[in-house]
């Protein structure tokens, strides 16, 4: 698995409701990623796993040797 991480907007339809916002993850593919991210978000945030979440932003593969950093 590869870790990715995530820094940047947050919306529900065509709205921002989170300007800026940021996670890791663990995933197989950034597709995945993606998922696991937007589901972290809703959970984090009292939503349930069915609103419509989406992160527009860029997600980043962090390389091996930076996974003990934060």
């Amino acid at each position: 698995m590869v870790l990715y991480e995530y820094d940047g907007p947050v919306m529900s339809f065509d709205r921002v409701v989170a300007p800026r916002w940021s996670g890791k993850t663990q995933a197989v593919s950034e597709g995945r990623a993606r998922a696991n991210l937007s589901y972290q978000y809703k959970k984090a945030n009292g939503l349930l796993p069915s609103s419509r979440i989406t992160l527009p932003g860029t997600i980043t593969e962090v390389e091996r040797s930076d996974y003990g950093r934060d």
